[in-house]
């Protein structure tokens, strides 16, 4: 059974309003919810967020990211 997000289709805005998700993120990620971007980025598929952070993030949290809010 698939999780309940699709991170093609998920924006990174919905995934932050879940609290599951916030949890994680914060997490791995914590400066990405104070962002300066994150009012941009916020409307975007979560999926291309990852794929822009790629560069600034080590590819183990990416991973991980991914496999964790797939398994909500």
């Amino acid at each position: 059974m698939a999780g309940k997000y699709d991170l093609d289709t998920t924006t990174l805005g919905q995934l932050l309003d879940d609290p599951e998700a916030r949890g994680i993120i914060v997490e791995l990620v914590p400066e990405l919810p104070e962002h300066p971007m994150i009012g941009f980025a916020k409307g975007m598929p979560a999926a291309a967020v990852l794929k822009m952070a790629g560069s600034q993030l080590p590819s183990e949290t990416l991973s991980e990211l991914t496999t964790r809010i797939a398994a909500l």
